[in-house]
């Protein structure tokens, strides 16, 4: 009897088609159109840059503008948009528009790709959100078309608006200025523009189709208003929690702080503050240099990296959902409840579980990569080097500026970094460790272990 033949798993499939379109990437960038004369990239710093884009991380080594043509930039953006839609989502689309159908393999993969626990209507789904995205996009393009005619040609505002609304929208942070928004920090429109596209690409499809069907219940096929989802309502609460004490943290901390906030008024200091705190999480975006900031800032904008965007969004880090199932489950077992509940719903421990395994293979991975790059890279300061690793773990693509001088290996290194936050370490490890395994009928005897004092 012939063996049956082995189909690779979802997270396989949506791996390989990351590193294709990195590949892909990488090839197109390094072509010598991509870039103008004398600023040809390496291989080594063409694979970097299209993993920043596809990983919707932004972490660049070179200026953007002055390194690549018209072509160059508009493959960077597209490989944004890529990336920040989900290549297998992307391509859903190219198959709904040919056969009008995607068969149940592919529902999978894309489930996977968007992050989802169940198998849903797909098709529905998809229209919906490439509705939502693009019309999000093009809102933002519009609004920031009005700020860049100010200063460029009508061609080139409406060119700028549109890469800098992708590139929020799907919190990558790659700018075609120099400085990043450092010209544009006292501009009102644009800070409160880039921010919400920013937290809007952040929050994850699923919240925005929920907020979508919510506000058009037409496009439902029962016709009756949908409710929030627990995720969407958890993404939704926690996002506004980290957005507001980064935003005040930022403020107290750095008020007085010569070199950031101190010689600013204080609308405008609370402005500043909102804008980072924003886009510190996932997006990368910069109006006030971070070189000059306290350690304390440092250090929560470290922690709000880490815990990065929301589910099935453009952005990375373990989640906003997997710190609030944790803190949630915690709180439950020291008040020494039997279940975790939020909402009146009840939350299953199996997915707290899953949380508490996400976290640990995140800081474990955060912790071996510092101390490799912390011995190849002895010149440079440890917690230069730790924010680094977490900028580009939680995509955020931020940088004290270390990345360029950075060694091949290392630029590598951080490359894998930005794979992995993108894709997700569930999804790396679930792809390396998914067997068929025969639930055995038996169960070993329950033993106790202390833990803790």
């Amino acid at each position: 009897m012939a063996e049956k033949k082995k189909r690779m798993s979802p997270y396989s499939v949506l791996i390989l088609s990351f590193l294709l379109i990195i590949i892909i990437g990488t090839t197109l960038l390094s072509l010598p159109v991509s870039s103008f004369p004398g600023k040809k990239l390496s291989m080594v710093d063409a694979l970097f840059i299209a993993t920043s884009a596809v990983t919707v991380t932004g972490l660049v080594i070179t200026d953007i503008n002055y390194t690549f043509t018209l072509f160059g930039k508009t493959v960077l953006i597209i490989l944004v948009q890529l990336g920040g839609l989900g290549v297998m989502t992307f391509s859903s689309v190219i198959v709904l528009l040919l056969t009008r159908k995607i068969d149940y393999t592919a529902k999978k993969i894309i489930q996977k790709d968007l992050n989802y626990n169940t198998l849903f209507n797909i098709q529905a789904y998809i229209k919906n959100l490439i509705k939502i995205v693009f019309l999000i996009e093009f809102i933002g393009a519009f609004c920031l078309f009005f700020v860049f005619i100010k200063k460029f040609s009508f061609l080139k505002a409406v060119y700028y608006a549109a890469f800098h609304s992708i590139s929020a929208f799907c919190n990558t942070g790659f700018s075609l200025f120099p400085d990043s928004l450092s010209a544009y920090r006292t501009n009102v429109p644009v800070n409160l523009i880039i921010p919400l596209l920013i937290t809007l690409g952040s929050l994850g499809f699923t919240t925005l189709n929920s907020i979508y069907i919510s506000l058009f219940p037409k496009f439902r096929s029962d016709n009756k208003r949908m409710h929030f989802t627990l995720t969407a309502r958890l993404s939704v609460i926690v996002s506004l929690i980290l957005i507001i004490s980064g935003t005040v943290l930022t403020l107290l901390i750095e008020m007085s702080n010569p070199e950031t906030l101190k010689n600013f008024v204080f609308h405008d200091k609370l402005l500043l503050s909102f804008f980072q705190s924003v886009s510190i999480r996932t997006a990368g975006f910069q109006t006030l240099n971070l070189i000059h900031m306290k350690n304390s800032t440092l250090i929560l904008y470290m922690i709000l990296m880490f815990i990065g965007a929301s589910p099935g969004s453009t952005g990375g880090g373990i989640k906003t959902t997997t710190i609030a199932v944790i803190t949630l489950g915690v709180f439950t077992t020291l008040s020494h409840r039997k279940n975790i509940e939020f909402h009146k719903r009840e939350i299953s421990w199996r997915i707290f579980n899953k949380a508490i395994a996400l976290v640990f293979i995140s800081v474990m991975y955060i912790f071996f990569t510092v101390f490799i790059l912390s011995y190849i890279e002895k010149e440079q300061k440890f917690i230069l080097l730790l924010f680094e690793v977490i900028s580009a773990f939680g995509t955020a693509g931020l940088s004290l500026d270390i990345t360029p001088v950075l060694s091949s290996f290392s630029k590598i290194l951080i490359s894998l970094t930005m794979f992995l936050g993108r894709v997700g370490p569930l999804t790396v490890a679930m792809a390396l460790t998914m067997k068929r395994r025969k639930k055995g009928r038996y169960s070993y005897p329950v033993d106790k272990i202390q833990i803790g004092c």
